[in-house]
């Protein structure tokens, strides 16, 4: 395969969940051949600078790709800035990158995924990003990847024709959404994404991710997704930037490679219905809720 994609992963302050972020990323059977640039942002207190060490301990001593280069800060960006700086800089260097966290564990096929998807489509305005990771849809009736118009951030890669058109300020982002356009971005309800762009405005929250779903939305662009997850999340520990201690995404990576892409360039209509359907019950009925409320309260009370 030609033209592979930069990867870039993004870590901070677990040393664990980067040991097993690049234990896998490793497995995959395009790690040899792909570059490696790893963002390792600065401690924002006295009291992470072990755990920050701890970690550039680990990401200088990486082998199995075809080279690795680790870009230290030694102040702390915060993972939004972090994420748009270095996305940047290898999207002005590649026109194409690969992004991870250092949170996801990976298929072994999830770098030939992404690069096959960035070959296939690289000439296609439409299609502005690919991800990894999707939900656990309970169905077998759907093909192996999918257009569909919402970005996930666990696991994903874009092109310089796309990501020009990402748009840090939530101000010029929220005036173009009208009422219709806030029903279709968050799913028709279904999805918090209006309020995650609500929340962005009021300093709730530092997403670079709802931005760039939203930059993409406005322009009508679509992203391609496997019905099968090829990432999971492990970082829904209480230890991620914005990961609670959550169950309700946890997915069994899917063990193929994705063979079969969508030749026509559209959402799938079938695939959004799906998607709708477990975004409306992923929660469970209230007594379901109420049990995952009280086992995430002790679990918090018992990690400090």
């Amino acid at each position: 395969m030609q033209n592979l994609a930069p990867i870039a992963l993004f870590v901070y302050n677990r040393p664990q969940h980067t040991e097993r972020t690049i234990k896998f990323l490793k497995q995959n059977n395009l790690a040899k051949e792909s570059k490696l640039f790893i963002f390792s942002d600065g401690a924002k207190s006295k009291s992470e600078e072990e755990n920050v060490a701890e970690v550039r301990a680990i990401i200088n001593n990486i082998e199995g790709f075809k080279s690795v280069k680790v870009i230290e800060r030694k102040e702390n960006a915060g993972l939004a800035n972090a994420v748009i700086e270095g996305v940047t800089k290898l999207i002005n260097d590649y026109d194409q990158v690969i992004v991870f966290e250092d949170d996801l564990i990976t298929s072994p096929h999830t770098l030939a995924y992404f690069n096959d998807a960035l070959n296939r489509y690289r000439n296609e305005e439409r299609v502005m990003h690919i991800g990894a990771y999707m939900y656990p849809l309970k169905t077998d009736d759907l093909p192996q990847s999918f257009f569909y118009r919402a970005a996930t951030s666990w696991g994903w890669a874009t092109w310089g024709r796309a990501w020009k058109n990402f748009e840090p300020n939530i101000d010029t982002l929220i005036k173009q959404f009208d009422k219709k356009k806030k029903s279709l971005f968050s799913i028709e309800g279904k999805m918090n994404f209006w309020k995650q762009m609500l929340e962005f405005k009021k300093g709730k929250n530092n997403s670079w991710a709802i931005r760039w779903y939203a930059s993409i939305f406005l322009k009508a662009g679509l992203t391609l997704n496997p019905s099968q997850s090829l990432v999971n999340n492990i970082g829904h520990d209480g230890t991620g930037v914005h990961s609670g201690i959550n169950d309700i995404y946890n997915v069994i990576i899917n063990p193929k490679p994705i063979t079969d892409f969508p030749e026509i360039i559209e959402e799938d209509k079938k695939a959004y219905q799906t998607i709708k359907s477990f975004l409306t019950t992923r929660k469970g009925n209230m007594a379901t809720r109420i049990k995952r409320f009280v086992r995430e309260k002790l679990s918090q009370y018992f990690s400090k």
